[in-house]
């Protein structure tokens, strides 16, 4: 069934616009959320982002779209629908549609949109410093607004019993890594419940890139989750592009793909390292896991100018070309690091000790993947079939697909085998890129003025979906969605009936990131 026959089966729905990668429909706000409920649990679709737009000054009414990913299609629809002004509210998607939980409670905090049933409305951003009806992307809320502190009490979940304990964790950690408050209800060792409270940190940024040029806005992007800097900002140029139809060379879409793998190859080695070492205390691993990925490091600084991969995808392309020897030198870095750290894995993996840690650690059943709309390696390694590359192929993965590698076992050690063989994929990859890498300019002249569209790529972390608006050469919404905000709410399945120290083992494997989702 094809995108345009899903649409016919629901008579109050309106198409708006079709292109070959997105179709936009409106509903009435009372039909979203049986509309999404039907192609959820029909398996047509998953719900892959849902966001609000302040369209009060133009047509006096609040927007909330809804993100479908159609199954076996290359193309998205957007439900959108219209809410007035001086009624904010709509029937709440969660309550038959998990996915939806947080950009629900996102969309309250944030717009003052009412999602009617949802079963948990506590706040997610700032939590307990924001005072009451302030709304901070609203248009007619000013960036460098100073909020007086609220102090409003924050309800955590408790449970009470015999020999039932809590033990508060965070928000400040050992380490440079950002505030995250964990709660575990506990019997002896064992977990009981686990809850998260995160959003201590609330950057603004897409208050900050409201009413900016697109280029001026990119930085801004890029830093969104230092770790993730090429693949942010190839999902945001690619919806920029697509605004501005822009044509991008074939020889800048094959250098994006080669960055984007390599910043793939430098965060699993990462993974490896942090997972194995510092999640079990086999230090041998972090140690000599660390100093691999200090290579791939080194490599970017060399040809970015930075240790991030930051800096080089741009609006119409590549803000550099690369030489052939430079190309020859990612292509010997990569392979150098790939194969040192497969030697020092699979010392590893020869130790019982360490297996035992691993195996049935964490485990993310494949249901639960799909109802919380899990992306990424957590999701595959559960049996979810689905990466952009190949779903949505963007850069130069049409010319050049790769095979979606998915596990079963959905442990720690299902996603600890899953970065090994995807690391293995990306230095093949990188190989056939570097060795047919098209001639040509690699900038072209892009200058978007009206219109919205998605981006979306598979960066190391999971799906990425940017959506942007534009209305006469500057931004008018952006919405960045990082794969954590989709992935940290899986904490509350894979802990409980884990023990306690297992539980730094299950947050590696799946290194979510507190900034990225922070916007």
């Amino acid at each position: 069934m094809d995108i345009k026959e899903i649409s016919n089966r629901f008579q109050n729905m309106t198409i708006v616009s079709v292109d070959e990668s997105l179709m936009c429909v409106r509903v009435s706000r009372e039909d979203l959320a049986h509309v999404i409920t039907s192609l959820v649990e029909e398996g047509q679709a998953q719900l892959s982002s849902l966001f609000a737009t302040d369209d009060r000054q133009e047509q006096g009414v609040f927007g909330v779209h809804a993100i479908c990913s159609i199954y076996d299609v290359p193309q998205r629809m957007m439900i959108s629908i219209s809410i007035p002004a001086d009624d904010p509210q709509y029937p709440s998607i969660t309550q038959t549609v998990m996915a939806a939980h947080w950009y629900e409670r996102y969309m309250r905090d944030m717009f003052g949109i009412e999602p009617v049933g949802h079963p948990d409305l506590r706040r997610l951003v700032h939590h307990e410093n924001v005072p009451e009806n302030i709304h901070p992307l609203r248009k007619d809320f000013a960036w460098n607004t100073k909020m007086p502190k609220a102090n409003i009490a924050y309800p955590m979940h408790h449970i009470k019993g015999e020999g039932i304990f809590e033990i508060p964790v965070g928000p400040i950690h050992a380490g440079i890594i950002e505030p995250g408050h964990f709660r575990f209800n506990v019997a002896g060792e064992r977990i009981l419940t686990l809850e998260g409270k995160l959003f201590f940190t609330h950057k603004g940024v897409e208050k900050l890139v409201e009413n900016k040029k697109p280029i001026d806005a990119l930085p801004f992007i890029e830093r969104l989750s230092g770790d993730m800097s090429a693949a942010h900002a190839l999902a945001y140029v690619e919806a920029v592009e697509k605004i501005g139809q822009c044509h991008v060379s074939k020889r800048a879409q094959m250098l994006r793909a080669i960055i984007t793998e390599c910043e793939r190859i430098t965060m699993h080695i990462h993974d490896l390292a942090n997972i194995g070492g510092m999640g079990t205390g086999y230090s041998f691993i972090a140690a000599n896991g660390f100093r691999i990925k200090e290579r791939m490091m080194r490599l970017s600084d060399e040809l970015c100018g930075n240790r991030f991969w930051r800096g080089v995808i741009t609006i119409g392309g590549m803000t550099r070309d690369w030489t052939t020897d430079e190309l020859d030198h990612v292509v010997a870095t990569s392979y150098e690091a790939w194969q040192e750290i497969a030697h020092i894995v699979s010392l590893a993996l020869d130790s019982e000790g360490f297996l035992d840690r691993l195996q049935y650690t964490g485990e993310l059943p494949y249901e639960a993947a799909q109802a919380f709309g899990a992306v990424g390696l957590p999701a595959r390694a559960s049996g979810v079939d689905r990466d952009v590359r190949r779903d949505y192929p963007y850069a130069s993965y049409t010319d050049f697909p790769v095979t979606v590698i998915k596990k079963k076992s959905s442990d720690v050690f299902a996603r600890y085998r899953m970065r090994i063989l995807e690391i293995e994929q990306s230095i093949a990859l990188i190989k056939t890129l570097v060795a047919e890498i098209a001639d040509g300019e690699v900038m072209t002249s892009c200058e978007p003025k009206n219109g919205l569209a998605i981006g979306s790529v598979e960066s190391w972390r999971g799906e990425i979906i940017c959506v942007v608006r534009i209305n006469n050469g500057v931004i008018d919404r952006c919405f960045p969605r990082d794969p954590s905000f989709c992935n940290w709410a899986l904490f509350g399945i894979m802990g409980p009936g884990n023990i306690v120290p297992d539980f730094p083992l299950i947050n590696k494997s799946l290194n979510l990131s507190y900034s990225g989702t922070d916007l």
